[in-house]
């Protein structure tokens, strides 16, 4: 059960972040009490089923929390690829690229461009962005990184071409300069690397790409960029742990409550971080939630909404559209953080501001905005990081993980396939064979 006045169910906490349900049920919410401790009681039962795929092999991504025996040959390619060249291209689509991409953000921004191993995720075939990038980086010093599982993708697939094609002509060695992640088998990624002599890592067949951030998949370009990849391991390993306990698991108690939303008719999930670094994080989540769950008929759509930008965009909407909305809060904890305003600012007006520093000011706007979505009744919940590093973005990574496929579990669909994706797929590549 997770009656509100209950503290130690209510503030689910592990050493990275806590995790506050309060705002999920109560009076004048969809939700109530009972119909949250109810869904608690099933989840129990997804958790188990979970816990038996981690021990039977079913999902060897449930192994990877804590691992570390693959750590110090990651360490070594990325150390190896910083040495030979001075950037990094990453060729991936969703879970392709996505994981490595949050992984990477952890850095920060670096607004004179010399103190980050640069790293490029090139997502899209938005021909513009890789006419661009093919002008204006040095093709002789620069690595690529082709990931795709199934090594069939369109978008991987052409854009490896094209950049094979403009490093030869640059006069760059293919053998030296490119890297394939990809299963084994017939893949054309991998005969194409095979065909050239490119190193070869293979992708795990049974890793879903969207599950795939704690394999070498995210965790490559997370060492390139150079942080401490076994701390993401061991952040995630102590969410794995906890769920061991459900009732003292975050991320069994999220999933209880998402489940309990989507039955009480909310049918939009809003992920909201206060944090630039988490920005590709939401985007991450949406992939995984929505690829996992929208299946059917059933499932919620994820958005990925920006505190403060989304305050000034979409809190209108949020207060005063439809009452079909789940919000997560993701916090940090901002006070006295960063450049302070004078104790003089030149206006009355402003006295409020006065010596405040800007983490003053994020913890103001996401502590008012939290509130006023409680006050209007509106189902809410709060994650409040501690300290957002590589042990933290690991237990975040795992806690949605876990989070998605217990809430599968109680969904009664597979969290791990994508059908409807596939017909896409296939009609793409008719098309352009005609």
């Amino acid at each position: 059960m997770l009656p509100q006045h209950d503290e130690k169910r209510k503030n689910a906490m592990t050493q990275y972040y806590t995790q506050n349900l309060e705002g999920c049920a109560g009076a004048h919410k969809k939700l109530t009490v009972a119909q949250l401790a109810a869904a608690t009681t099933q989840a129990a039962g997804a958790v188990a089923q979970v816990m038996r795929w981690k021990e039977d092999g079913t999902l060897p991504l449930l192994k990877l929390p804590g691992y570390t025996g693959d750590i110090a040959d990651i360490e070594a390619l990325a150390k190896d690829i910083r040495a030979r060249v001075t950037r990094l291209v990453v060729l991936g689509t969703g879970g392709s690229s996505l994981g490595g991409k949050t992984l990477v953000s952890l850095r920060g921004e670096d607004f004179t461009g010399t103190h980050h191993f640069p790293i490029h995720f090139i997502e899209n075939v938005d021909p513009l962005t890789l006419t661009a990038l093919l002008l204006q980086i040095d093709l002789k010093k620069a690595a690529f990184l082709a990931v795709s599982k199934s090594g069939d993708t369109v978008e991987i697939t052409s854009q490896m071409l094209m950049c094979m094609d403009a490093v030869t002509k640059a006069g760059g060695l293919l053998e030296k300069q490119f890297t394939a992640i990809t299963m084994p088998g017939d893949r054309a990624v991998r005969a194409l690397a095979e065909k050239f002599r490119m190193p070869i890592l293979d992708h795990d067949p049974n890793i879903g790409g969207r599950f795939s951030v704690l394999s070498l998949v995210g965790l490559l370009p997370a060492a390139v960029a150079g942080l401490d990849i076994a701390a993401i391991r061991t952040g995630a390993g102590a969410v794995m742990d906890a769920l061991a306990t459900p009732e003292k698991s975050a991320a069994a108690q999220g999933a209880a409550a998402s489940f309990a939303l989507m039955e009480a008719g909310i049918s939009t999930f809003v992920l909201m971080p206060y944090a630039d670094r988490l920005a590709d994080f939401g985007m991450w989540y949406r992939q995984l939630w929505a690829e996992s769950l929208g299946k059917d008929g059933k499932g919620s759509t994820p958005i990925r909404a920006m505190g403060t930008v989304d305050q000034h965009s979409q809190v209108q909407l949020y207060l005063d559209g439809p009452k079909d909305k789940f919000f997560t809060f993701l916090l940090l904890e901002n006070a006295g953080l960063g450049p302070k305003v004078p104790q003089d600012t030149g206006d009355a007006r402003l006295s409020y501001l006065a010596g405040k520093a800007l983490g003053d000011v994020m913890q103001a706007e996401q502590e008012a905005t939290l509130a006023t979505l409680m006050r209007h009744h509106l189902p809410v919940r709060a994650l409040r990081v501690k300290k957002l590093d590589e042990a933290a973005m690991g237990a975040l990574l795992m806690h949605y993980m876990l989070e998605t496929m217990l809430t599968a579990q109680l969904m009664g669909v597979n969290a791990f396939d994508q059908p409807a994706v596939e017909e896409s797929k296939d009609l793409t590549r008719k098309l352009l064979a005609a």
